[in-house]
């Protein structure tokens, strides 16, 4: 029944794309995000779902949709140079076996967060993006949530759809992603057009964003945990009333905490005491390591650079008994340890080029994004603006805070190449793009008027 219910969707989505082309992309984020294929057992697994659906999307884009408002922006060419960068290094890694295999899905993942803004054109288009990226991870951020009530949940031991520790189905990516899309849930409720705004879509957004808060304690990611935070800190920039909203995040807090697992709460001071983990302790090794890679590497190593290194690892852990502490110190060999960060996946993978355009191309967002908030804030601000002046800067103002968001997350995490963070990348360059070109006013030809001779 899984198999029918599942295939029965993609092959309605892929139906309803005859008549309007753009629903193949909305079915590609959908399958790219909840990865369908992996869920069957028989029907989806047994065919390329991802490259069939890719290849319709574009395909259906280049044939039969009116490309008459699509536009190239500078974002977009950062990462087309990304792409053709990684295709380089590719070539010359140190590992050309797992190089290849990673190569193989970053590629797509690059390749349509370029195709995406091509085909954001209305502010329909923008929102049913938006929405579909919500809804595809809600549905594993819902099952997850359902699963941290009924059991608690513990580190790597909350599974979702599928018992797979790869994209958004691993912990610590789906925590991070997970509070990245709350500003966009709120986005939604409040200026969304394709459901009414009514109390059934508020409950509905609600019981969505405790769903997201309760990711990172079902997987017990101290990822989450700092992304709660720092979404907390956001808040306050568009809080109306902010002495009340820190006063109920702090009521929340104090009510929340009584019902939090012991093992989270355990599991959350290792944040303080890192030298008591090796978990944490690994992570600043292999850091320590990808620098001095860097160095006699300034170009990067390929994709899996991190196979390479062997790391001799000290953890310390204090126990106090009365007025006597004793430090058991132990010593670990470890080596094959992955990046943990992406700031460090870029550079030891793709050298000082590629972490600097990959540096570029997240600034660049947030300044963008900075600008559309400020000049439409403006213009919702000026009289007699109507309504149709009223979504441009909230939505430019979640879009910012999700990067944020997964700025803080992606240093203790290797996303950089995350297709869903790329999407989100996409529907930044299709909002510039969009909003640009209502800016621009086509200049009216000269009159000249004639003047008779006196």
């Amino acid at each position: 029944m899984l198999d029918l219910a599942l295939a029965s969707f993609v092959v309605g989505l892929l139906a309803l794309g005859l008549k309007r082309p753009f629903i193949w992309v909305l079915a590609y984020l959908y399958v790219d995000i909840v990865a369908p294929q992996k869920i069957s057992y028989f029907l989806l697994a047994s065919i390329p779902l991802s490259l069939v659906v890719f290849c319709a999307a574009f395909g259906g884009w280049l044939v039969a949709d009116d490309k008459t408002d699509s536009r190239f922006t500078l974002r977009q060419g950062l990462l087309a140079v990304l792409l053709a960068y990684c295709a380089v290094t590719t070539l010359f890694a140190d590992f050309p076996v797992e190089a290849a295999e990673k190569w193989g899905w970053v590629w797509k993942a690059l390749v349509f967060a370029i195709f995406l803004p091509l085909t954001l054109r209305t502010r329909l288009r923008l929102e049913a993006a938006v929405l579909f990226m919500v809804l595809a991870a809600g549905s594993i951020v819902i099952t997850g949530g359902i699963k941290t009530i009924v059991s608690g949940g513990g580190y790597n031991a909350l599974h979702f759809f599928v018992q797979d520790n790869t994209g958004l189905y691993e912990g610590s990516i789906i925590s991070c992603v997970a509070i990245a899309i709350v500003p966009l849930i709120f986005w939604l409720a409040r200026h969304g057009t394709i459901f009414p705004r009514d109390w059934q879509v508020r409950t509905f957004a609600l019981a969505l964003v405790f769903a997201c808060l309760l990711i990172p304690v079902g997987t017990q990611a101290r990822t989450g945990l700092l992304c709660i935070a720092l979404l907390g800190v956001l808040s306050l920039r568009s809080a109306k009333n902010r002495f009340v909203y820190l006063g109920a995040l702090v009521l929340a807090l104090l009510v929340a905490v009584p019902f939090l697992p012991k093992s989270f709460t355990d599991r959350m001071q290792t944040i303080e005491n890192h030298q008591a983990d090796q978990s944490a302790s690994t992570r600043l090794a292999v850091w320590a390591w990808t620098l001095d890679y860097a160095k006699d590497h300034p170009f990067g190593g390929g994709f899996d650079s991190f196979r390479s290194n062997k790391l001799v690892i000290e953890t310390r852990d204090a126990e106090t008994s009365g007025n006597t502490t004793a430090v058991e110190t132990s010593t670990i060999t470890d080596q094959g340890r992955a990046f943990h960060s992406s700031y460090f996946e870029m550079l030891g993978e793709q050298g000082w080029p590629g972490l600097a355009l990959w540096l570029w191309l997240q600034a660049s967002g947030l300044w963008q994004m900075e600008r559309l908030r400020a000049r439409w804030r403006k213009r919702a601000a000026a009289p007699g603006a109507g309504p149709e002046a009223q979504w441009q800067a909230p939505l430019a103002s979640a879009l910012q805070q999700a990067q944020l968001i997964y700025l803080l997350g992606s240093a203790f995490v290797g996303i950089a190449y995350q297709p869903f963070i790329l999407m989100l990348i996409g529907l930044q360059c299709g909002l510039w793009s969009y909003l640009k070109r209502g800016d621009t006013v086509p200049r009216r030809p000269a009159v000249v008027i004639p003047v008779a001779a006196p």
